[in-house]
């Protein structure tokens, strides 16, 4: 599914009505007339009660008035809290409040606060009809009255197209935004929907269609994606029916250190729950008897070590024999950030041409030096936390996590490689542009060792045949989806184990 941002959606409107010839009032009349149908879902499920329409001056206050006469006409008690006043109105929105002014509509023109929470506290149901996705800086004056008096309100609220005060690009609360009980986004969803912390302002999204040709809201000119379960299946790698071991891909993992096994052991078993054919991990010698009692699926190959216990330089040529004879490697989960362990990695980044997953302190060794990576000679997945991120690119976490897309695409343009950016709405990003955003997993997910089962599924992927865009798509889909399921009951006590436990299963076809 196409995600936009705020210039797309614009672009799409002036090319519905001057190219194809949609006058803006028909966009208007079916914006409204769906978001009546959701309001209908909703109300014969609530106690009987009049419906209170909060509206602005835009576009968005002009769906407002169709949603308020459509709602009157069907026999509704419904009225409209205008925040300015009509003769401050232009264009569609104008006409639509002549319209149901004509109508009967009762309006209620420069609501303020008191007026608003003396008409909401009677409410059964309110209809956010106040900002739309044109609004830039700190909600003030009205608006954030609005949006406060809306939140204070026990019943439920209906958003048009995007809950008042949220940032529709990037999901940045903007001073204060609504917690809406469903959302209706027209004709595409926004990306900031489905990035935090909007995504959980918005509640039940449901996209809904006002004519817009699909010939625009699913063009490849459209560099953002929202995954579904269908992308995920046909990401993941082929299987055949006759396939051996071999067939179904060799991976290599080169991870841990002294203190740090489970990582090791994390990625490895995720590896083999998600299809890897044969999984080797290259680990510190002393380390070899751990991961082989704990890892009886997996391969174990000792090499030398460090002082530390890390991984030695010496170890870089009986890595890079091993690597002949895999088809993808993760490097960095578990590593230490010693120094020489630090320069092996960097070493084998830039000599080994596998398809590879860079991950934990596998990043860390190019913090400062991310220009190197452009120097990868195979196909690359970064996995970084925002924290990882940070140390790469010089950016500060609240700069990253206040447009995580942006900060994503930022660092796949720069090293060339596919990244995926963890966190509550993982991002991947490709270095033409394109781009991916996640729609599963939850809290439980920030539990140590969740990203090394991440690392795992995507270098299983990669060694199955998966292009890194794929792989990482259908990485983070499944990751996600198998927090959902193992966290059915309640996400606070999950754990990495139980995602090797569910990962199985996750994959079956829908």
């Amino acid at each position: 599914m196409k995600l936009v941002c705020v210039d797309e959606m614009r672009e799409m409107d002036r090319r519905t009505i001057q190219e194809w010839g949609l006058p803006g009032m028909v966009l208007m009349e079916n914006a409204g007339r769906r978001v009546v149908d959701a309001c209908e879902g909703l109300l014969a499920e609530l106690p009987p009660g009049r419906v209170v329409i909060a509206a602005g001056r835009g576009n968005n206050g002009g769906d407002g008035f169709v949603v308020a006469r459509w709602l009157h006409w069907q026999g509704r008690d419904v009225e409209v809290c205008l925040l300015p006043a009509g003769r401050d109105l232009s264009g569609d929105a104008a006409t639509n409040y002549a319209f149901a002014r004509r109508m009967g509509v009762p309006i209620h023109e420069q609501a303020d606060r008191e007026l608003l929470d003396e008409r909401l506290r009677e409410a059964a149901l309110i209809v956010d009809a106040v900002l739309g996705t044109g609004i830039s800086g700190e909600v003030r004056g009205a608006a954030r009255q609005a949006i406060e008096a809306m939140n204070a309100a026990e019943a439920p609220v209906v958003a048009v197209d995007i809950p008042s005060g949220l940032d529709a690009d990037t999901g940045r609360i903007l001073g204060d935004a609504v917690w809406a009980h469903t959302t209706v986004t027209m004709a595409i969803p926004k990306v900031g929907l489905y990035q935090y912390p909007g995504r959980e302002r918005c509640g039940e999204i449901i996209v809904a269609a006002i004519g817009i040709a699909r010939q625009l809201t699913e063009s490849q000119e459209l560099p953002t994606n929202l995954t579904t379960r269908a992308d995920a299946e046909w990401m993941l790698p082929g299987r055949a029916p006759d396939m051996h071991k071999g067939d179904a891909g060799r991976l290599l993992i080169v991870a841990g250190a002294a203190g740090m096994t489970g990582a090791a052991a994390m990625t490895g078993l995720a590896a083999t729950r998600s299809g890897a054919g044969l999984v080797h991990i290259a680990c510190p010698e002393s380390l070899n008897d751990i991961l082989e009692s704990i890892c009886t699926e997996v391969l174990t190959r000792p090499v030398p070590e460090t002082q530390q216990r890390s991984l030695a330089l010496d170890a870089e040529e009986p890595i890079v024999q091993f690597a002949e004879g895999a088809h993808a490697m993760v490097l960095g989960p578990g590593l230490s950030q010693n120094p020489e362990t630090a320069e092996l990695a960097r070493r084998l980044a830039a000599r080994i041409e596998l398809p590879m997953v860079i991950d934990a302190d596998g990043l860390n060794a190019f913090a400062g030096r991310v220009g190197e990576l452009r120097e990868r000679p195979g196909p690359t997945v970064l996995t970084p936390h925002p924290g990882e991120m940070s140390r790469l690119t010089g950016d500060a976490v609240a700069e990253i996590q206040g447009d995580r897309l942006k900060s994503a695409r930022g660092l796949a343009e720069r090293t060339g490689c596919v990244v995926l950016l963890k966190g509550a709405g993982t991002v991947i990003a490709a270095p033409d542009g394109e781009a991916w955003v996640n729609p599963t997993g939850n809290e439980g997910l920030a539990s140590g060792g969740t990203g090394d089962v991440l690392s795992g599924m995507i270098g299983a992927f990669l060694a199955g045949g998966s292009t890194a865009l794929a792989a990482a798509v259908a990485g983070a889909f499944y990751h996600g989806r198998a927090a959902d399921v193992a966290a059915e009951a309640d996400p606070r006590g999950l754990v990495a184990p139980r995602l090797l436990d569910v990962l199985p299963g996750v994959f079956a076809p829908a």
